[in-house]
């Protein structure tokens, strides 16, 4: 028996009962399966199209195959894709140069996903403690805010609040301390001696697109520097332009120590992220003692570098904070009961339904009846975040469904 034989599965039935049968029930996903992307469009296996409202979590902040990023992937996976970091290569280079000159940052920490990166971060945070604050050796601190997301590995997890990303995966590692989040007093109050870091989303997005009270990461930049703490950005949601803005942190004025990046850093072709630093943060660090086969990879920075290009040279960052506007007006002009609350910065918005909906499944399949893909997340909330090519007319198409199904 060839094991590597095309399968016949003609239907989405087809293709869903395979996955269940081999894959691992990990998540939950919409039962639409998808085979072609172009812009903000997708086509499941039956011809059906649809508008991408997720836009694989903002990795897909361009747009679907952008034909740029694609020429950009195509050609330098012709030449050369991978020669670890045992030597150099000639994209590596350019790609810091180009990160450093967008964001202002001094130095660049390629690494591969958002988990990674955040992971690279924290390291980073407790060498920096150890080898230049001066925190007791093993007894260094980072404070983190309930209802964070910052990925799924063991550590990241231990410093979630969230029982489904904990339970059942202890024990966890030591040296973290939780917050609320958008409470500056709780922080100043937290911060000890053995304090290395702060870790933080400027809005939260896993925990339903949460907006912090306004100044508080102004304050919260400012206890950092007060209390010589690190003051880190996971900006790997919210970053690349997702809220109208090349980094959120510009909305507040402020300037992290450490900056995490990914999803959209390559477009949605390859999976690519990294931490920004200033010179001192990132100088703790020497060979040997952090490192990734495939981080910093000629590939992954040929293609990151057009993504970050094509974000600016074409206007997607201004165009998400003038069309995430009228999304937003148009969400918020639905009248219904089912709705408590829409939120939302740019085109990282969210609708939070009345508990005694129902529910966000119910309406994202609705939505998915009608053309439409969005998520729920923590039972209550649908986010929308479409890529950042949005047109004023597909935003208010999108109006216009959300306001059939919540009516």
């Amino acid at each position: 028996m060839n094991h590597f034989a095309p399968q016949t599965l003609k239907s989405a039935e087809d293709f869903i009962a395979r996955e269940n049968e081999f894959g691992a029930m990990n998540y939950k996903p919409l039962d639409v399966v998808l085979r072609r992307g172009e812009g903000v469009y997708v086509w499941d296996v039956d011809g059906r199209r649809y508008m991408d409202c997720l836009s694989a979590y903002s990795a897909v902040n361009q747009g679907h195959c952008h034909p740029r990023i694609l020429a950009a992937l195509t050609e330098q996976a012709s030449r050369l894709t991978l020669t670890s970091r045992a030597f150099r290569n000639d994209q590596l280079a350019l790609f810091y140069e180009e990160v450093c000159a967008l964001t202002r940052a001094h130095k660049v920490l390629p690494m591969n996903s958002g988990a990674e990166a955040v992971e690279s971060a924290l390291k980073l945070a407790r060498k920096w403690g150890y080898a230049v604050k001066g925190a007791p050796a093993g007894q260094a601190e980072i404070i983190v805010c309930a209802n964070n997301f910052h990925g799924r590995t063991i550590t990241i997890v231990g410093f979630s609040s969230d029982p489904g990303s904990r339970e059942g995966f202890g024990p966890f590692s030591a040296g973290f301390k939780m917050v609320p989040f958008g409470d500056a007093a709780a922080l100043e109050a937290a911060i000890t001696p053995n304090t290395v870091a702060f870790l933080v989303e400027p809005i939260q997005g896993e925990a339903g697109v949460i907006i912090p009270p306004p100044g508080y990461l102004k304050k919260a930049r400012a206890l950092c520097t007060r209390h010589n703490v690190l003051f880190i950005l996971d900006e790997i949601q919210t970053g690349l332009g997702r809220t109208g803005k090349l980094l959120a942190e510009e909305h507040d004025g402020v300037e992290a120590d450490l900056t995490i990046i990914g999803k959209a850093l390559a477009g949605g072709f390859y999976p690519v992220s990294a931490v920004l630093s200033n010179n001192e943060a990132m100088s703790v660090l020497h060979p040997g003692e952090h490192g990734s086969t495939f981080g910093g990879n000629p590939l992954a920075c040929a293609v990151a570098r057009m993504a970050l290009k094509v974000l600016v040279e074409e206007g997607m960052i201004e165009n998400a904070a003038r069309v995430g506007e009228r999304l937003k007006r148009n969400l918020e002009d639905i009248r219904s009961n089912l709705v408590k609350e829409v939120r939302g910065v740019g085109l990282m918005l969210a609708v939070e339904l009345d508990p005694e909906a129902g529910g966000a499944r119910p309406a994202c399949e609705a939505l998915q009846a009608r053309g439409l893909l969005a998520k729920e997340t923590h039972d209550h909330t649908i986010r929308i975040a479409p890529p950042l090519i949005l047109t004023d007319e597909q935003a208010d198409w999108i109006g216009d469904q959300f306001k059939a199904v919540l009516t």
